[in-house]
């Protein structure tokens, strides 16, 4: 983020501009002017800079701020005077506070995707599990552990696992790590090591594991995600030997891989003598189908499965586990240890022990139908306010994904949304290839109804300013 102090008739005026947000700077420059005007930090006839001094104090090129300003000048915010100076124009402001609000700080109401209710975490029954834990296990439990994880955690896992998702987990072949962040850096990182070259991704998926292979020494290459789920057809092109796919629930298109697809990536695997990661992220919330099993039952020799407690429970415990191949449990078990020898101990007990009385089973069966009515609310308020923006994959999970119509661009959107104190997130970031499709992403899990309603309302309002430029 660039925050430039630039003197003005009236002093100084302060300008953020976020260079990597990916909003063009023209636009970011339009609405840190517009919402000072607004707020009345910039008040009626101040002389602004002039365009080249906005420039080079900025680091910008002349003709951005030159666009910024006529944008404003054909609004009425500014006017441009004969003498080559511009100024404030006389207009009303608003309550100082809520405009600066909208365009500076976190969004008031902020559909980022894979945020879960935390407020929801079950605080009683995980003190039950930590006071178990930490009246009854051993001293010598204390000391340095297996770098796959507390046997109890393994074992509880897998039991779960193998009776709701269809696993063929054993205590033996799982590694328990901290949140999918460092089990797929690792596991990469010992494919790197072990010769494998190419990772190819789904496309578009998240962008953040792209960065994660590149530092491993692996090279991604994107493969389009059809219906179905990944084009194997492509895949087989691509000179891929590692795919990872998020199956049940892609991210962020929400199809399903189909069995026919499944079938074709462990035959590709096994022809290739390579390897499917198969990130599970958020399988537990469904709605509207019937439960689909993990791809890792079917060929446990060629599919290493990622879990995480992050959208089921909460990010912040940083629990996370793989289901490996035997061929990787050794050289994975090395590589937890040389990075942080091993994950807290008391935190995998409490964990193994909450999943063993049932309290994960019934957490998940009370967050279901909260996070349904948060998925139909948004559904609905979208079909009633902004038709043309029609939600996909909305079967399960904890976001939807819309396309834009041709009239509306990302930026445009995402920009005057923030104005409003709303964030929404675009494709764009997730596409390998750079471009695609415009459209947006809505997560929903952290939440209120009202504030998916108001926010829908917001963004209505958005869409329709835009419209009317």
């Amino acid at each position: 983020m660039s925050r430039m102090r630039t003197s003005s008739g009236s002093g100084e005026l302060l300008v953020e501009l976020q260079r990597d947000s990916g909003v063009p700077l023209h636009q970011q420059l339009e609405s840190g002017i517009r919402t000072r005007i607004r707020a009345g930090l910039l008040r009626p006839d101040t002389v602004m800079p002039s365009t080249r001094a906005l420039a080079q104090d900025l680091g910008l090129s002349r003709g951005v701020v030159v666009e910024a300003y006529q944008q404003l000048v054909a609004e009425g915010y500014l006017v441009s005077r004969g003498g080559g100076y511009t100024q404030v124009a006389d207009i009303a402001v608003v309550e100082p506070t809520a405009a600066l609000r909208s365009a500076s700080g976190p969004p008031r109401i902020d559909f980022r995707y894979s945020r879960p209710d935390v407020s929801q975490f079950p605080r009683a029954a995980w003190l039950r599990s930590i006071r178990r834990v930490l009246n009854e296990t051993p001293y010598r439990s204390l000391a340095y552990i297996d770098g796959r994880g507390t046997i109890e955690l393994r074992t509880s896992l897998a039991d779960y696992l193998n009776r709701v998702r269809g696993t063929a987990a054993r205590p033996e072949n799982m590694l328990i790590c901290n949140g999918f962040a460092q089990g797929s850096r690792l596991l990469l990182q010992v494919l790197a090591a072990q010769g494998y070259k190419r990772l190819a991704v789904e496309d578009p998926s998240d962008n953040e594991l792209r960065e994660v292979a590149s530092a491993a020494g692996l090279e991604a290459v994107g493969v389009p995600v059809l219906e179905s789920g990944v084009d194997v057809d492509v895949l087989e092109r691509s000179g891929a030997d590692v795919v990872l796919v998020t199956a049940a629930h892609q991210f962020p298109t929400g199809a399903v891989t189909s069995a026919e697809t499944r079938a074709a990536l462990v035959a590709w695997a096994e022809r290739r003598d390579g390897l499917v990661i198969e990130d599970d992220y958020d399988a537990e919330y469904r709605y509207d189908r019937e439960p689909i099993g993990a791809m890792q039952g079917l060929a446990p020799e060629r599919v290493a499965y990622a879990g995480t407690a992050s959208k089921t429970l909460a990010p912040g415990l940083r629990l996370g586990w793989l289901i490996l191949p035997a061929w990787l449990v050794e050289p994975m078990a090395r590589a937890k240890l040389m990075d942080d020898r091993g994950s807290p101990v008391f935190d995998q007990l409490a964990f193994a022990d909450f999943v063993a009385r049932g309290e994960f089973d019934r957490h998940l069966r009370r967050m279901r139908p909260r996070y349904r009515l948060l998925r139909d609310t948004l559904v609905e308020e979208l079909s009633q306010r902004i038709p043309e923006l029609e939600p996909v994959g909305v079967s399960a999970g904890l976001h939807v994904m819309t396309f834009l119509p041709p009239d509306l661009t990302e930026d445009a959107v995402r920009t005057a949304a923030l104005e409003r104190g709303l964030g929404v997130y675009g494709l764009a970031q997730y596409w390998v290839a750079g471009s695609g499709p415009a459209g947006l992403v809505f997560g929903y899990g952290s939440l209120t109804q009202k504030e998916v309603v108001e926010g829908i309302e917001l963004l209505a309002d958005a869409v329709a300013t835009i419209r009317d430029r």
